[in-house]
């Protein structure tokens, strides 16, 4: 219970406290598979809390999303430069962080999209969009290191492997999805970027298992 009804506390730790219960929450069961009045009982709090610190529910969600999208973002980043200076090694990191997630009993997939799935409205879908863009910006960074001939081409082919990889082990099972899509991802960076392929990490090597470390709770995507 992180605010007891009734309760005078610094606003901005009560609104934390709200959102950090709110957000397993609203991810496990969906943004409309919950009510206002279920949510603040499972939370702790009243309604009147709940609309003063956010306005709306849709003020939650959107702080949640957002919230969750910048820890998804750190969460990745930091396993790409734990990852070393090799490109390829840096890819591995990603998908083998993301592989760790899909196999978290809570996952059920990128928050972030299936949000926009659910509302179709424009804040959403401006979340989601930023969401994707910070895959893209990291991804990116990996394709010109790599010395790819059109970086962000090669980058936005790899969102799509970390999207339809998400999608496949939220609905059609997480065993051995991010490894798979270890392989064509790694794949489709040798075959963009040749020099990348020297390496010693080969399309199924890489060193970089395990540099998520304990994030199988953090992540999104």
């Amino acid at each position: 219970m992180p605010v007891p009804k009734g309760s005078t506390i610094d606003p901005e730790r009560t609104r934390a406290a709200i959102l950090k219960a709110a957000t397993p929450v609203l991810y496990e069961r969906g943004l409309d598979g919950i009510g206002v009045a279920e949510l603040c009982a499972l939370i702790g709090v009243s309604k009147e809390t709940l609309y003063r610190h956010f306005g709306t529910k849709d003020g939650l969600v959107e702080a949640m999303l957002r919230a969750r999208s910048e820890r998804v973002g750190r969460w990745l980043a930091e396993a790409v430069a734990a990852a070393g200076d090799d490109p390829r090694d840096q890819l591995s990191a990603v998908f083998d962080t993301l592989g760790e997630w899909y196999e978290d009993p809570v996952f059920r997939g990128c928050a972030m999209v299936n949000a926009a799935a659910q509302h179709h409205d424009e804040t959403v879908r401006a979340v989601t969009a930023r969401h994707l863009g910070r895959y893209l910006d990291l991804l990116t960074g990996i394709a010109e290191r790599a010395g790819a001939a059109h970086p962000p081409l090669l980058a936005r082919q790899l969102l799509m492997l970390v999207e339809g990889a998400t999608v496949v082990a939220a609905h059609h099972g997480a065993a051995g999805t991010g490894e798979q899509a270890r392989q064509a991802a790694l794949a489709l960076l040798s075959a963009a970027a040749p020099s990348a392929g020297g390496g010693n990490s080969g399309a199924n090597g890489g060193n970089s298992r395990g540099s998520g470390g304990n994030s199988g709770g953090s992540g999104d995507s």
